[in-house]
């Protein structure tokens, strides 16, 4: 793989993470009446400053990642989508306070592994 492959990958990820970091938020912060119907609803929720912002999270990534895909293969590239679980599980505790299990980090772990296999198995 090639370095600016990976860093087109990697920032892609990051920025989608980001956009669901961002998403959380806004929906978090969002108040309607319970009564409100679903359009309204769906108004309030897209029309969240937090949630426009993952939004353009995502579609700043999507344009990265069809970069990345005109340098390396798509059977390569794609497993490395993986890393958004591991990226978005940390913004959870750094960001929002999550709190991480024992069986989230060994998870997470897995898919280090498997991404480093990958990446040296090309």
């Amino acid at each position: 793989m090639s370095p600016a492959g990976f860093a087109l990958i990697f920032a892609s990820v990051a920025l989608s993470a980001l956009g669901q970091t961002c998403f959380k938020t806004g929906v978090g912060r969002v108040s309607f009446a319970e009564t409100a119907g679903l359009v309204q609803k769906s108004l309030s929720l897209l029309l969240s400053p937090w949630v426009l912002g993952g939004l353009a999270f995502y579609g700043v990534g999507t344009v990265l990642w069809l970069f990345a895909l005109r340098r390396i293969d798509l059977s390569l590239a794609y497993p490395f989508v993986a890393m958004s679980f591991v990226m978005v599980a940390a913004s959870g505790v750094l960001v929002l306070g999550e709190t991480l299990s024992l069986t989230r980090v060994l998870g997470m772990a897995l898919i280090i592994s498997g991404l480093l296999v990958m990446a040296v198995g090309r």
